[in-house]
């Protein structure tokens, strides 16, 4: 006799049944011995706190309140920046605003409960962290992104004009300090120190932010874009150099100092001689594989780790290294392309955009309270635009530029965004500048890369005159 073949999945269904329910009742009831069985059983002391350990763990809802602090600050930057695209502005902007509206500027006076409860001041260090980590991994990205070969071909405009759009406005900032330093410094701080920050502060192109728009008007291949992107290439790369010799001051006395600059230099030549090397193998050997494995992403990010983690022992700031380390990567070659694709999107919308508002939340506006402050905030404004604008548009002119490519040319370059918002943090986390000037300094930041793309608007117009023309010189 044999069974029916339709009751049979139905029979194998009700033993799997059976079985489940026999191991979970064994398991129960094996555990409730073993329960029985230590209750009496008595856990060792504890041992002796080191001195300087933590003798408390973070709280549990830590987790929830660090995550409710990231879903404001990530949707109220993405809401305002479907703002910005209606506006035609850099996105980082209206990120910055977003920090300033969530801070003590605007929710913390006006609404200070909602303030405390959707961010909680002990999230602020967990945020603090988080942006950092997004701003090394961008970092890495700009240095992807630098094409150092198109120097090669605009050799001597470009020198002309990044030398004198660097040497022009930090002369300016070191000598605005000298007006600044009395009332405006962090206390302690040297004169020198906080000069050099000035003049790096009012020195800083935002190379991503104005290739960006570049890009959004169709310029970034006309020869006067190519022009300002290696200018802005050149400027990051000695402003990162500066900004780096101002932290190595700062956080370094005396006889330290030479020792920074000492081991900044040995690194950079490291990089340059053994690592940049390597790397070149790596993108050939990873050219030949085709698709990036993730062994190859796993080495890579290790290096960024690695050349963060050395530039921060160094003294120059984690973020140098990073940067460093992108641009000696081959930007053509497949790996820089897929490192950017996976990278870029974790970057810069979940991580980056946490560093522009934890930047607006430390803007304190209400420091400006008086008609003697925003007169100073004028002051830092003007003298900025100038320095930046009149010493490109100058050196542009005088390279064989029109005055309107020259024009066109000193406005870009006027262009802020996150150089300068790196700059300012580093300068407050070091205690250079007082919060006060901190506020004055991102404000400048803000209005100077606001006014970038209304000013270029209205000196290209519809013309292609600019667009057709060549750098000469």
């Amino acid at each position: 006799m044999t069974s029916d073949p339709a009751h049979r999945p139905q029979t194998i269904r009700w033993r799997v049944w059976a079985l489940y329910v026999l191991v979970l009742g064994v398991a129960f009831g094996l555990f409730v011995l073993i329960r029985s069985a230590g209750a009496q059983l008595v856990a060792p002391a504890a041992p002796a706190v080191l001195s300087g350990a933590r003798t408390r763990p973070p709280e549990p809802h830590m987790l929830v309140h660090v995550l409710l602090t990231l879903l404001t600050v990530i949707g109220a930057s993405r809401l305002l920046g479907m703002l910005s695209r209606c506006l035609e502005q850099p996105a980082v902007i209206f990120e910055v605003l977003a920090g300033i509206l969530l801070g003590p500027s605007l929710l913390g006076a006006v609404a200070p409960t909602v303030s405390a409860f959707l961010i909680p001041p002990e999230t602020l260090p967990f945020l603090q962290i988080l942006s950092q980590v997004g701003v090394i991994l961008f970092m890495f990205l700009v240095g992807l992104e630098l094409d150092v070969s198109i120097l090669r071909t605009r050799t001597h405009a470009v020198v002309a004009i990044s030398h004198a759009s660097i040497v022009t406005p930090f002369l300016l900032g070191s000598t605005l300090a000298l007006w600044l330093y009395p009332t405006l410094a962090a206390s302690g701080v040297a004169f020198p120190v906080f000069a050099m920050f000035m003049g790096v502060a009012m020195s800083v192109t935002a190379f991503p932010v104005l290739a960006r728009i570049l890009t959004d008007r169709n310029l970034h291949q006309t020869p006067l874009g190519m022009t300002v992107l290696s200018c802005a290439a050149v400027d990051d790369i000695t402003a990162w150099c500066l900004l780096a010799a101002a932290v190595g001051a700062a956080q370094a006395h005396g006889s330290a100092v030479l020792r920074t600059l000492a081991l900044s230099m040995s690194f950079i030549v490291v990089v340059l001689v053994l690592v940049r090397p390597a790397l070149a193998r790596l993108a050939q050997w990873q050219e030949q594989i085709g698709q990036l494995a993730q062994r190859t992403l796993t080495l890579v990010l290790m290096c960024v780790q690695g050349s963060a983690l050395t530039a921060e022992a160094i003294g120059i700031h984690a973020l140098f290294g990073a940067f460093l380390l992108g641009a000696v990567i081959p930007s053509e070659s497949r790996i820089a392309r897929e490192l950017t694709g996976k990278l870029e999107d974790v970057a810069v919308t979940l991580l980056l955009p946490t560093f522009f508002a934890y930047t607006g939340m430390r803007t304190q506006l209400a420091l400006l309270g008086g008609a003697a402050e925003w007169a100073t905030c004028g002051v830092v404004i003007a003298v900025a635009c100038v320095g930046k604008f009149g010493g490109s548009a100058a050196a542009a002119r005088l390279a064989g530029l029109s005055w309107r490519e020259a024009s066109a040319l000193g406005v870009l370059m006027n262009t802020r965004g996150l150089m300068e918002l790196v700059v300012l943090n580093a300068g407050l986390d070091l205690g250079v500048i007082s919060p006060t000037l901190f506020a004055m300094m991102v404000v400048m930041a803000l209005v100077a890369t606001f006014a970038t793309t209304p000013i270029l608007r209205l000196l290209l117009g519809r013309s292609r005159e600019v667009l057709a023309g060549s750098p000469r010189g």
